[in-house]
């Protein structure tokens, strides 16, 4: 092209892409038809799963729920603390929680305003009935799994291969080695193989091969004919061969001994990257007995919410009936107020009557407050219950808190929080792990030295079996496989092979087995280490909750002489205020100072039957002050009539004496839950008696709340609960 047009096209070009901009353009396609109906303009969309999972009945069934404006319910639900509880396990296959906003830990009280959704935010955190199971049957690090490692292991494979392979062969060669390879071949192997409690791999095996080839260097044997009978000799193309082998591998340092093996487990090394994964029967039974430590904390925990989830909803009704009471007494005061206010007599001032109207607002606000707080408890405790958040029922407590001083001794109580803590044992297996685990890695710094042995039977004949006991006779040099059969040669033990010796293999330096044993001591360091401050903080909790329970009960007898002298202030107030010696202000404080007496009363009540029960949480008590122990539940029948025939067979069976090697013991059996049938040897752990009342003080007598009907246009609310 010349040098003109090349510019030329050049300058074209530049024209073309400065006309079209630098916007990328869509391509041009030819037999396009616009139809774009396969097109997806997006890679994710928020969708709906392919499930089957049907609602809840006690939420899809939930009714309209109370407020100020539907305060209508069909009746009252007498509920006691027992039946609450009783329902909140029946229905508590998560184990529900009121998160950290509730005092199950001695904290701040639980904040109504809020509902309970620890669930949506995070399922993963909390404890439900299945863990223990499915930590039991976990696949990897499962009890199951882990004595699954020792099963015998059959393994089977067949194989047929066709061959027709040309081959590089002289003339000369051809002679003795075919020049096309023509024949069939099957190999067919069978075993077993099984690992013991000692390391030791045992394993028997069968391997059968069968060989057809166009060889002319295989063995022959004479066919008859009518003129030479000896003259002809055809060679046998197929021959059978079998085998069985006696295997065996016992390591005599590294993975040798019952010890190492219950711990490790048979594969601490076989994994992707051979580094040792200690997954043995008794980890595998630590970790059991620790999802068994968290299940418990979370029965605990789920009793606990409960009961305090109970008891706020008893001082939810108190509180309501002394606003109300501040509300009648208001009222009635207003109402006085208003008739002098109309009659423009003395006593009925502008100001008076504002000041004794905006008294009642305010106590109106109370009970508006008030009631809606009875609504939010009831909620949270049918949430603790696991029932619907509204029914038509409405639920008030029909147990009483106790107004007598609770005494518990102290070095008792001491020595059961740090023995019955469910934390505290849980960190015990931990730290039984950590010792386990790092008495398996020191087994790490051992050489690897294997003693390995081999027995073998050999069979080969003209056929695999056959009719007659024609075994392979190397002695006959004419045709010692004519008419021979595999078998019967292996049967004969003519031919046997063994084979012993011993492995060895040691890294110079131990570098990674010594930073094993020194990871795994240092872990074990710093589990100890959480133990002890656990223990500490164990401590300091249990002071804090006894110090709780003797402030609260004092905090009760003063605000109980706080209520009767603000009730009697109230009477003198009242009388005074009628014979005219006193103002309306001096009334009107008094009322107020009643209602917020009636509510400080029965707040410490509250309080100090709530700290009873969170020293009991903190003694490690609670579920046995509530009557609640832990069991397994009952198997099938099938399963207990397999246990018994499985108990015979070992009944049946060689004892074998393991006590050279058995591991040390690792757990000191079940935990006591009920510690009032210890005995009188266990000085230690002596409770108190169930029943507070034989070692109940006398207080005072809760006298009954202010009831009755309200004046119009008050409507009755909700009635107090049983005294």
């Amino acid at each position: 092209m010349p040098r003109s047009l090349r510019i030329l096209w050049v300058a074209l070009t530049s024209l073309t892409l400065l006309a079209s901009g630098c916007a990328p353009r869509q391509p041009f396609y030819f037999f396009e038809d616009g139809d774009l109906s396969h097109y997806v303009g997006a890679i994710q969309k928020l969708e709906y799963p392919d499930s089957d999972q049907k609602p809840l009945e006690e939420a899809a069934g939930t009714v309209e729920p109370l407020t100020l404006s539907n305060p209508n319910f069909d009746q009252i639900w007498e509920l006691s603390l027992e039946e609450a509880i009783r329902t909140a396990l029946e229905n508590g296959k998560v184990l529900r929680n009121l998160g950290g906003r509730f005092a199950s830990f001695g904290g701040a009280r639980p904040q109504t305003g809020e509902p309970p959704v620890s669930l949506l935010t995070a399922p993963q955190l909390t404890p439900s009935i299945y863990d223990p199971a499915i930590v039991e049957t976990d696949p990897f690090r499962g009890v199951e799994s882990a004595l699954a490692l020792f099963d015998a292991q059959v393994s089977s494979s067949l194989t047929w291969e066709r061959l027709d392979r040309p081959q590089n062969i002289s003339v000369l060669g051809g002679r003795i080695f075919p020049r096309v390879l023509e024949g069939d071949t099957g190999n067919w192997r069978t075993g077993v193989q099984k690992r013991t409690a000692t390391g030791a791999t045992w394993g028997f095996s069968n391997e059968t091969i069968y060989d057809n080839n166009n060889s002319p260097i295989r063995e022959s044997v004479p066919a008859p004919t009518p003129t030479d009978p000896l003259a002809t000799r055809v060679v046998v193309p197929s021959t059978w061969t079998t085998n069985y082998d006696f295997t065996f591998n016992q390591p005599l340092l590294q993975g040798a001994g019952v010890t190492y093996n219950r711990i490790a487990g048979p594969d601490s090394f076989e994994n992707l990257y051979g580094r040792p994964v200690f997954r043995g029967v008794l980890l595998a039974r630590v970790q059991a007995d620790i999802s068994l430590a968290d299940f418990e904390a979370g029965v605990r925990n789920l009793v606990s919410d409960t009961e305090q989830s109970y008891w706020e909803l008893y001082f939810a009704y108190r509180n309501l009936e002394a606003r109300k009471a501040g509300r009648d007494s208001s009222m009635e005061a207003w109402r006085k107020v208003h008739a002098l206010y109309v009659e423009q007599s003395r006593g009925g001032e502008a100001d008076k009557e504002a000041q004794a109207r905006e008294q009642y607002f305010f106590f109106r606000s109370e009970v508006e407050q008030a009631l809606t707080d009875v609504y939010r408890c009831e909620n949270r405790l049918r949430y603790m219950m696991g029932i619907s958040a509204s029914d038509g029922r409405l639920i008030r407590p029909s147990d009483e808190p106790t107004t007598a001083r609770i005494s518990f001794d102290w070095q008792q109580s001491l020595v059961e929080a740090l023995s019955r803590s469910a934390e505290l044992r849980r960190q015990k297996w931990v730290i039984k792990q950590r010792e386990l685990e790092l008495t398996a890695a020191k087994n790490l710094l051992l050489p690897r030295l294997d003693a390995v042995g081999r027995w073998r039977f050999i069979g080969m004949g003209q056929d695999l079996i056959n009719q007659s006991y024609n075994p392979y006779d190397a002695a006959n040099l004419s045709d010692p496989l004519l008419g021979s059969d595999a078998y019967s040669t292996l049967f004969s033990g003519r031919f046997q092979e063994w084979q012993a010796g011993a492995q060895f293999l040691m890294p110079l330096g131990f570098r990674r087995e010594l930073a094993t044993v020194r990871h795994h001591q240092l872990q074990l360091a710093r589990e100890r280490a959480r133990l002890q401050d656990e223990e500490l903080e164990a401590s300091h909790a249990l002071v804090e909750a006894v110090r709780n329970v003797d402030t609260n009960f004092a905090l009760t007898q003063s605000n109980f002489n706080r209520r009767v002298a603000a009730e009697r202030q109230v009477e003198a107030v009242q009388a005074a205020y009628d014979a005219g010696t006193v103002t309306l202000d001096q009334l009107l404080d008094a009322q107020r100072r009643r209602a917020e007496a009636e509510s400080s009363y029965a707040r410490s009540l509250v309080d100090y039957n709530r700290s009873i029960s969170q020293l009991h949480f903190r003694k490690g008590s609670l579920l046995e002050y509530n009557g609640v122990f832990l069991a397994e539940g009952p198997w099938p029948g099938k399963a207990y009539f397999d246990a018994h025939r499985r108990a015979r067979q070992r009944d049946a069976s060689i004892y074998l004496d393991y006590r050279h090697s058995r591991p040390g013991v690792f757990s000191r059996g079940p935990i006591t839950q009920d510690f009032s049938a210890v005995g009188a040897d266990a000085s230690a752990f002596q409770l108190p008696p169930r029943d507070p009342a034989t070692r109940e003080e006398p207080l005072l007598t809760l006298p009954p709340t202010t009831g009755g009907a309200l004046p119009e246009p008050e409507p009755e609310l909700i009635p107090a609960p049983a005294q």
